[in-house]
């Protein structure tokens, strides 16, 4: 029988249990190298989730940089446009107030120069010379009192400060109207005025006033640069749906350099030393507003320099069949003496304005500032009040709105005088009670015809 071993069992065992160590340790380090990777995945990706954080984080400062860059840009913007605005508004009033402060001068100059042409006696070297020299007057007050209106006009355009009163009218009686205004220089400088006019009347939409401006405006240019004999036409008809308005002229013309630019503000074509043809380069701006406000065009076309030039204007038709026709009335020939007041603090205004009233045979009454004229008012009737608005003590409107309150009916007939032409000037005089308004530089042949429909208003 045998014997049993029990080393070699126990070294069997031994080895045994060697192997499952090694294997052990051989899992363990498996385990441990798998960890490791996934440590490493986790450490990867988490430096790549700090990349993008860090990433994310610099896009967040970018873009709080540029809203802040963008608010700044919007603030800045909208001073700017602040600024713009009022800058614009102050060239606005100050405009205003430029031409109220020429129209001063001017309206005793004016008075002056009628004066003096009323009071020439009817022969004598002397008497010649002097109507000649009034006559000078006369027209360069009326000059320097177009220029201030083209200032004002292109200045309250740009604002948007000019409204029309539409309304259907005969488009003769504008062009008769601008005709009339510019007729003494178109004698003075000896040019012949060629008229073809439609046979029928033709109707259009617009304000009478604008569109005789813009005619008259148009016919002065001709004028202003056709040599003295020139020949300008003027012609009108209708095309389909439009009526056409051109004018025409053999005059200096225009170079094909400046045709393109030539409606656009203070634009002027090449003057001599002299600038004898004078003006701001402002007119042909106004007429292109005026006329595009009324829905129509203006083209201006030249054959060059020397070659004369022509204007035109189409505006649309009207749809009434029944336009008012806005002739010009000429001034009353009734003889009745009025009473009048006269409110003016300007001495020279005042005393020359009572002197062409005299001559016409009314009794004018005068008061200096505004305390004076409403006292004047109140002490004694009148048929005419003619009150200045911007007055020392209390304004003109004040003297009116007294007057008003203390005569509710049947007071005198008042006209207003001020040296501001816009819009809401004029609304603010009538709302204070004056019946009319003038403004400065007020042509005496207006003044009259107002003092003629005062007369009227009253025998009525």
């Amino acid at each position: 029988m045998g014997t049993y071993d029990e080393s070699a069992a126990g070294s069997e065992q031994r080895s045994l249990m060697g192997d499952e160590n090694t294997l052990g340790g051989l899992l363990r380090e498996q385990d441990l190298h798998h960890r490791i990777a996934v440590l490493e995945a986790e450490l990867s990706h988490a430096r790549v989730l700090v990349r993008e954080r860090d990433r994310l984080e610099d896009q967040v400062t970018q873009l709080r940089e540029a809203n802040e860059n963008l608010v700044m840009a919007t603030v800045s913007a909208q001073s700017l446009r602040d600024l713009a605005e009022a800058t614009n508004r102050r060239q606005t009033e100050f405009l205003a107030m430029l031409a109220h402060e020429l129209r001063n001068p001017l309206a005793p100059l004016s008075m002056s120069a009628s004066l003096l042409q009323n009071i020439v006696g009817a022969s004598g070297p002397a008497a010649a010379q002097l109507g000649q020299v009034a006559g000078v007057v006369r027209r360069q007050v009326d000059q320097m009192a177009r220029l201030l209106d083209d200032l004002l006009d292109a200045a309250r355009i740009s604002s948007g400060k000019i409204t029309l009163a539409v309304r259907p009218l005969a488009l003769g009686a504008a062009l008769d109207q601008a005709m009339e205004t510019v007729a003494p220089r178109i004698r003075e400088r000896g040019q012949h005025l060629e008229l073809e006019l439609p046979g029928a009347p033709l109707a259009i939409e617009g304000d009478p006033v604008r569109l005789t401006q813009v005619f008259a405006n148009l016919l002065g240019n001709a004028s202003k640069y056709t040599g003295n004999g020139g020949r300008i036409v003027l012609r009108a008809w209708r095309a389909g749906d439009e009526v056409v308005v051109e004018v025409s002229d053999n005059g200096t013309g225009i170079s094909a350099e400046m045709l393109p630019q030539i409606f656009d503000l203070f634009i002027q074509g090449p003057r001599s030393l002299a600038r004898s043809e004078g003006g701001l380069g402002i007119g042909l701006n106004v007429v292109r507003n005026l006329v595009g406000m009324h829905g129509g065009t203006v083209a201006a076309a030249s054959g060059g320099e020397g070659q004369g030039s022509t204007f035109t204007v189409r505006l649309p038709l009207s749809c009434s069949d029944a336009p008012v026709p806005e002739l010009p009335s000429g001034p009353s020939t009734a003889e009745d003496a009025c009473r009048i007041l006269l409110i003016e603090d300007n001495a020279d205004a005042c005393d020359t304005l009572r002197a062409l009233l005299e001559l016409a045979g009314h009794e004018v009454v005068t008061a200096y500032d505004g305390h004076a004229g409403l006292a004047a008012a109140q002490a004694r009737p009148y048929d005419i009040v003619i009150c200045d608005i911007g007055l020392p003590g209390i304004d003109g409107l004040e003297v009116m709105e007294q007057l008003r309150r203390a005569q509710p009916a049947g007071g005198p007939f008042s006209i207003a005088l001020s040296g501001y032409g816009q819009l809401e000037d004029r609304e603010r005089a009538l709302e204070a009670g004056f019946d009319r308004y003038l403004v400065k530089p007020a042509a005496p042949d207006a003044l009259l015809e107002l003092v003629a429909e005062a007369r009227a208003v009253r025998e009525a």
